[in-house]
């Protein structure tokens, strides 16, 4: 007999809905990072760029991140393949969240 997956919903209220997309240390980090020119991102120049972030860590997150239309990835079949990140047009409306709370960490830091 086969089990019945439970069909996943949207959270209730719009908080609650941008927590689940951007409610992680990563997830913003990495938001933050992508932000910061147009070019596309690889991963190893994203493991470099934010501290602390390991290779397995930032691909799952990457993936869920692109799961939930945040990023976006293209992937190059060079020889080793080669896989870029940018945002997507739901990450760049972000901008401005992301940037708010990098002036509030700056106004209430140590």
């Amino acid at each position: 007999m086969l089990k019945k997956t439970k069909k996943e919903t949207l959270p209730d209220t719009p908080m609650e809905r941008a927590v689940s997309l951007i409610g992680n240390k990563w997830k913003l980090l990495i938001l933050k990072t992508l932000m910061t020119r147009t070019l596309p991102w690889h991963l190893p120049e994203l493991i470099k760029e934010i501290r602390g972030l390991d290779q397995t860590v930032l691909k799952v997150t990457l993936q869920s991140m692109e799961k939930d239309g945040l990023v976006i990835s293209k992937v190059h079949r060079d020889l080793p393949p080669r896989i870029e990140f940018t945002l997507s047009e739901l990450g760049e409306s972000l901008r401005p969240v992301i940037e708010a709370m990098e002036a509030w960490g700056e106004q209430h830091g140590h």
